[in-house]
């Protein structure tokens, strides 16, 4: 298992576990980042942050740190 953040772009991978506080894994299971989703890295940002993932059809934008507590197996 390896960090979301880990991911190339164009890579997909299936999410395995959201670690973190309370709150900040809440956020992330309602944007649909559960455990067995399939999701994709579409791009990163000319800075390296925020990163866009495709989740369920829909696309987000999150922190490479928030990112890193996502653990994924590709």
């Amino acid at each position: 298992m390896s960090p979301l953040s880990a991911l190339k772009p164009g890579q997909s991978a299936t999410v395995q576990q959201v670690e973190g506080a309370r709150p900040f894994r809440r956020r992330l299971l309602e944007l649909g980042l559960l455990p067995g989703t399939e999701v994709r890295l579409v791009k990163v940002a000319p800075l390296g942050d925020p990163l866009e993932l495709e989740v369920r059809g829909c696309r987000l934008s999150i922190r490479r740190t928030e990112a890193a507590a996502i653990g994924v197996d590709a």
